[in-house]
C-alpha cells in the first residue's frame, strides 16, 4: 500500500503507548490498532486532528506516500 502510517513511530517520539492516546482521542484500542498497522481503509479527519493535537505533530508526521 502506498500510504504508511507513521503513528508508532510519533508515539516513541513523544513517550506515549497507544492506550493512552486511544484514550486521548475517544477512540477503542481496537480502533488504535487497525490505524498503527496500517490496515484502515480510510480515518476521519476529525481524529486525524484529535491525534495530531494529542501528539503536537503535523499529518504528514503520521502518514507517508511512498512509491510501489
Amino acid at each position: 500500500m502506498p500510504i504508511v502510517v507513521n503513528l508508532d513511530i510519533m508515539l516513541v517520539k513523544r513517550k506515549m503507548k497507544s492506550k493512552e492516546l486511544a484514550e486521548i482521542i475517544g477512540i477503542t484500542t481496537a480502533n488504535m490498532s487497525i490505524l498503527k498497522s496500517g490496515k484502515a481503509k480510510a480515518v476521519r479527519f476529525s481524529t486525524l486532528e484529535a491525534i495530531c493535537k494529542a501528539l503536537e505533530c503535523q499529518p504528514a508526521d503520521i502518514l507517508e506516500y511512498v512509491e510501489e
